[in-house]
């Protein structure tokens, strides 16, 4: 695999972004990994490099840059990530003041500093664009294809935060009529942002859109289950997920 880090300029600043890639052929087709709200770390980059290692330019951009690329790691004795629900109120407090800091309308904005570098990338190819992303992420993945109907056609969103947060025309569920390619969603049968009641809204917009789509409530899998180093994997629900994530790749991407 070859690896490389670049700096790519924004409206707002100089976003980091990690790239990972097979190392013979080219052009790849990208892959965006959106990150949850614990921010950028390695543990996303090795996930990048298990979708590279495939036949992708695997990309995770800092999204926490105007922050600083502020990052948050919390561990249990055993070295696994600690549920954000678990943690002292001060820690809740600092982490939320910077996911506050990064809206969908930065996210989005985001995206499309990266399909400039994209088109501009000898290694990269210039055609439809893959995600996955979990938490707010899992979210931010539906804005962008909502906004980019025409490049992210692949999208993969895994127990996303807030995506029924009102009835005006930018609540993230309305993107459903937008989005183009296939969707799939992820969701845990314990996650507390997702009650039936909102995989049903999600489930009611896509299926009056045109996107293909697909979405499984994974039985008892909590917030967080398609994490590695999460208290709360799962490893049947990830596995589950990487299927039918791999399978639209191919199906999409090639």
């Amino acid at each position: 695999m070859i690896e490389r880090s670049v700096d790519i300029a924004t409206a707002d600043g100089t976003m980091p972004v990690f790239v990972t890639r097979p190392e013979g052929g080219g052009p790849y087709p990208p892959v965006v990994l959106f990150m949850d709200i614990w921010g950028f770390r390695e543990l996303l980059c090795d996930i990048a490099r298990r979708i590279g290692t495939v036949g992708y330019a695997a990309v995770v951009p800092n999204l926490y840059y105007r922050a600083g690329g502020v990052s948050f790691d919390h561990r249990l004795p055993d070295g696994r990530t600690r549920s954000l629900v678990d943690l002292p109120r001060a820690d809740k407090d600092r982490i939320f003041a910077v996911r506050r800091h990064l809206s969908d309308d930065m996210a989005v904005a985001d995206c499309a500093a990266l399909l400039d570098f994209f088109d501009a990338d000898a290694e990269i190819s210039g055609g439809p664009v893959g995600s996955m992303g979990w938490c707010m992420g899992g979210r931010h993945v539906i804005r962008a294809a909502g906004a980019h109907p025409d490049r992210f056609r692949a999208t993969v969103g895994l127990h996303p935060t807030e995506l029924v947060g009102g009835d005006g025309p930018d609540a993230a569920w309305r993107d459903a009529t937008r989005c183009a390619g296939e969707v799939y969603i992820g969701y845990g049968e314990r996650d507390p942002y997702t009650p039936p009641e909102v995989v049903e809204t999600v489930a009611a917009a896509f299926g009056a859109a045109s996107a293909g789509f697909e979405h499984i409530v994974h039985r008892g899998a909590e917030h967080g289950y398609a994490i590695p180093d999460r208290d709360v994997f799962d490893k049947h629900a990830a596995a589950r997920d990487w299927e039918r994530a791999f399978a639209m790749y191919r199906r999409v991407l090639g």
